[in-house]
């Protein structure tokens, strides 16, 4: 059983978060970057690392360990930034995701991505598009869109603005 909404082989690119393994869809990869210094940005959400400067253009950067629940990404020479690009109220804005360590880019068939598990009314599994099969290894399909809330999205957004001004 497929995912509706996935009707063709899609391109990922997948990632760690300590011992499980996640998938962008790389239309939403700008690029990746080698670990780089961090820019703190007060009063934050603890998973809101801060800022970094990308070609001259300020880009709020999130540990997607916290985000998730997990403990802070520990830097290793594996550890990564993901440049995303996502919507923010019909607007594209760019995002920094922090974690351990970049995979590969794999293709999935539609047959091989299974729809995102419902756990209960109180847990939001909105932001898993479903769950790809490959080796008898799960991978957890982000929707990265929905992974912040607006209001998160809204913040990150204005930490660049603010950082760049």
């Amino acid at each position: 059983m497929s995912v509706p909404s996935i009707t063709e082989i899609s391109q990922y690119l997948t990632f760690k978060l300590e011992d499980e393994v996640f998938a962008l869809d790389i239309a939403k990869v700008r690029e990746v970057l080698d670990f780089t210094l961090i820019a703190k940005v007060p009063q934050t959400p603890d998973f809101m690392l801060g800022v970094i400067n990308l070609r001259g253009t300020v880009a709020p950067v999130v540990d997607m360990r916290l985000k998730f629940g997990m403990t802070r990404t520990d830097t290793t020479v594996n550890t990564c930034i993901i440049i995303v690009e996502i919507e923010i109220d019909g607007e594209d804005t760019v995002l920094g995701a922090l974690v351990d360590s970049v995979q590969e880019v794999m293709d999935l068939d539609p047959d091989q991505i299974e729809p995102a598990p419902r756990i209960g009314t109180r847990l939001n599994t909105k932001f898993i598009k479903g769950m790809g099969k490959r080796d008898n290894h799960f991978i957890i399909i982000l929707d990265i869109d929905k992974v912040f809330s607006s209001d998160e999205l809204a913040m990150a957004r204005d930490m660049g603005e603010e950082s760049a001004a």
